[in-house]
């Protein structure tokens, strides 16, 4: 009772003792404090306090007055500053090392795959702002294809080519997964590549632009045979490469020379060839023969023929015929003519084939079988079928004779031949 009374004064109702709780410190900051009336304590009514924070902190207000109902006017601690919550990246995060608090460090991080555009760190500064804006999180990293790994293709046999296949490779992104369409230069799968090294590549892009791209070879190898040539006297022909797996050479010989030998090869898959060398030997006439047709069988398709025929050795045209031939042997071979010569009258004549001579029985035969007189000078070109073309009753020169032949429809495809082997006369 006492205590309560000395509060007042007897005359006066105005309080002289204190009245509000004491602001004697404030943790991160200061305090000053001024009574009304300038008395000594700091806690009557109507005592305004000054408060300042440490940079860092602050106050609901910076001055606080002791009230009539014993409370300070605020709340006068000083509080640490708070930033505004940051906002996460799109595709990436933040570590804070203090949360939204003054000079909390924070540090951004992107998702694998992106790549970070802006301030790595930001700080909550005392002005209540971060020291940096939210960066952005960038796809920076190309996509990643992987190319087909192909081995050595060899041509199939009879091509110079190899039909190669493969998977397309699929693009893989660390980012969003979303990729373009995988681009490829080059042939596609599935086709037929030549001979030789191809290069391919493969690209694919993702949806920020970024490429990623691999390369890959094809290479076809052809199996090849060692080269094969023409025999002497002989014509080959190849398909496919001439010297390919598979490939298929065939052979003829000029007139009047024979095949022996294989008249085929083939490149085999041990790149030999089949069968065996091909030869063109002189033909071997048989003059043992019993009739004329078997004589003229062995000219069948080989060679075509000249018969001369005279009643004597001494006949005007004969002699002029055979003079007049003699200089034209090169250009008789290479029309494939093989001249026979008959003179004189039976029992008495004779029958050559150039220097192999006939027995009289045979000669007699052979005019027989063509329908010869044996009284005149009488000339008879026959062709390789054995079909009797021409028949001449006086001498004719070499150039007419071969004008003629030359017409045969078979002699066309033989002088092309002959042209592409360089076969000519040149007297």
């Amino acid at each position: 009772f006492f205590s309560e009374m000395s509060v007042y004064s007897q005359h006066d109702h105005r309080p002289r003792t204190p009245w509000c709780a004491p602001i004697k410190y404030v943790k991160h900051g200061s305090v000053s404090c001024s009574a009304p009336t300038g008395q000594q304590h700091k806690n009557v009514m109507g005592t305004r306090c000054k408060i300042r924070c440490k940079q860092g902190y602050e106050t609901q207000s910076s001055e606080v007055v002791c009230m009539a109902s014993r409370r300070w006017s605020s709340n006068y601690a000083c509080q640490e500053v708070r930033c505004p919550k940051l906002n996460m990246p799109v595709n990436g995060g933040y570590k804070c090392s203090d949360g939204s608090y003054f000079n909390s460090r924070c540090e951004f991080f992107c998702a694998p795959g992106f790549g970070l555009k802006g301030q790595k760190t930001t700080t909550c500064q005392h002005n209540k702002a971060w020291s940096a804006g939210v960066p952005t999180c960038v796809d920076m990293d190309p996509p990643k294809i992987k190319c087909p790994n192909l081995k050595d293709k060899w041509a199939e046999p009879g091509k110079l080519t190899a039909r190669v296949t493969w998977d397309t490779p699929e693009g893989v992104d660390t980012a969003d997964g979303i990729l373009t369409d995988v681009v490829l230069k080059g042939k596609p799968s599935k086709s037929n590549f030549p001979e030789g090294l191809h290069k391919l590549s493969y690209t694919v892009f993702d949806r920020a632009g970024n490429k990623g791209s691999c390369r890959f070879t094809v290479r076809v190898r052809v199996r090849r045979c060692s080269q094969l040539f023409a025999p002497d006297n002989g014509y080959m022909n190849c398909d496919s490469d001439g010297d390919n797996y598979g490939a298929t050479c065939s052979f003829k010989c000029t007139g009047g020379h024979e095949l022996s030998g294989s008249a085929a090869r083939v490149c085999q898959y041990g790149l030999t060839w089949s069968g065996t060398e091909t030869k063109c030997s002189p033909m071997n006439i048989n003059v043992g023969v019993r009739t004329a047709a078997a004589l003229l069988d062995q000219f069948y398709e080989k060679r075509r023929l000249l018969i001369i025929s005279a009643p004597t050795a001494a006949n005007h045209n004969y002699r002029f015929q055979m003079t007049n031939l003699q200089h034209a042997q090169c250009g008789l071979d290479l029309r494939h003519v093989t001249v026979i010569e008959v003179v004189g009258t039976y029992p008495a004549q004779i029958g050559r084939i150039r220097h192999t001579v006939l027995p009289p029985g045979l000669a007699l035969q052979l005019r027989l079988l063509l329908r010869i007189s044996q009284r005149s000078f009488q000339m008879v070109l026959v062709d390789k079928q054995g079909t009797d073309k021409q028949r001449y009753p006086f001498p004719i020169t070499a150039a007419e004779l071969f004008t003629t032949i030359d017409t045969f429809p078979l002699r066309k495809d033989e002088m092309v031949l002959q042209q592409e082997a360089g076969q000519t006369c040149h007297s």
